[in-house]
């Protein structure tokens, strides 16, 4: 049995149903993430396990034990919200104990456990500072040592980088993992951010409008999307309308290798083929020639627009050093079959 387990899980308000029938099991030590869209119930989720939200239907067992009416108190979860919400009249050490202090621990147990806490999320030199004096990175991390210092059986973060600045998310994300993997304790995180779910988790739980469409490793996640939901919000994805014809697409009248799909001879499907597995070359070298209409420089990579008989195709090349062609410079595009793919529930 999962360490911790949603079962037919639901939340009704009124006529609108936010969460549907969801199905989910957590192992100990497992960092699951809760990803969507606004609105698609991932909060709602993390709020039912929380205890702060009472499901209309379903059960939540921790550990074997349901926990599915027990008040937030008597669950022991940690959580940081959004916010951080913390106490802006308190030292950091003082916002750490507050957990351990309303638990009655003795106040050298207190601050033994409040100084290793600190040294994991790396504010020892902090604890005297108040909350106003700290970076967001650095309240963010008292937050999360608050919610772990009283060794929970699962730690719940809700859009825990969403307040910090792009550069910082990104740092923060790696930090957050280090956390939790020194701590090995079983986390869930509700972010809308495609790129922190990917990087820390893993599994990865992807929800639209209040379902559980797909619980996957970041990796086959992202190469082996269950939907056309779920390849256009995780990553860019080119879309194409065709047929199958001798095991390859045909598309626009353009015959074009791709990836085996077990259809029958003239069936109409959707392919899709990632920006990052295009490969660009000189015009009439490829599989089909086209004209850059559109460039972007995002730094470490250039994304390109490329018109082509078969339809406008996004192209994202590493930036090597060197500028790529300009819009309106013919070229070819390429790629080796097995990136080209019929869509899932196409």
């Amino acid at each position: 049995m999962a360490f911790l387990a949603l079962r037919s899980l639901s939340k009704v308000f009124g006529d609108f149903a936010a969460v549907r029938d969801v199905d989910l099991g957590v192992e100990k030590g497992e960092f699951v993430s809760l990803l969507g869209p606004s609105g698609c119930g991932k909060t709602t989720t993390l709020q039912m396990i929380a205890g702060l939200a009472e499901p209309t239907a379903g059960t939540i067992l921790l550990d074997g034990r349901d926990i599915t009416n027990e008040k937030p108190n008597k669950r022991g979860l940690g959580i940081v919200f959004q916010s951080y919400a913390l106490f802006p009249h308190m030292s950091v050490a003082e916002n750490v104990a507050f957990g351990l202090e309303m638990r009655g621990v003795n106040r050298a147990e207190r601050e033994a456990r409040v100084k290793a806490m600190l040294q994991l999320v790396r504010l020892s030199e902090m604890a005297e500072r108040y909350p106003r004096q700290l970076s967001g990175g650095q309240r963010q991390r008292v937050a999360i040592a608050r919610a772990l210092v009283i060794a929970p059986p699962v730690l719940l973060l809700d859009e825990p980088l969403s307040n910090l600045d792009a550069k910082l998310r990104e740092e923060m994300q790696f930090e957050l993992s280090r956390i939790q993997r020194s701590t090995g304790t079983t986390t869930i995180m509700v972010t809308h951010d495609q790129s922190e779910a990917l990087s820390i988790s893993d599994r990865v739980v992807v929800m639209e409008a209040g379902r559980m469409t797909q619980i996957d490793a970041p990796f086959h996640l992202y190469e082996n999307p269950a939907n056309a939901f779920i390849s256009s919000f995780v990553g860019k994805m080119n879309r194409l309308e065709g047929q199958m014809r001798g095991g390859a697409a045909v598309i626009a009248g353009i015959t074009l290798p791709c990836a085996p799909a077990g259809l029958s001879e003239g069936t109409a499907a959707t392919f899709t083929i990632r920006p990052e597995k295009i490969a660009l070359c000189a015009a009439g070298q490829g599989l089909i020639d086209g004209t850059i209409t559109s460039r972007f420089f995002l730094g470490n990579t250039w994304l390109m627009q490329v018109e082509t008989l078969a339809g406008s195709l996004a192209v994202s090349l590493p930036n090597q050093g060197e500028e790529p062609p300009r819009p309106g410079s013919p070229v070819a595009l390429d790629w080796p079959a097995s990136a080209l793919r019929v869509e899932e529930g196409g």
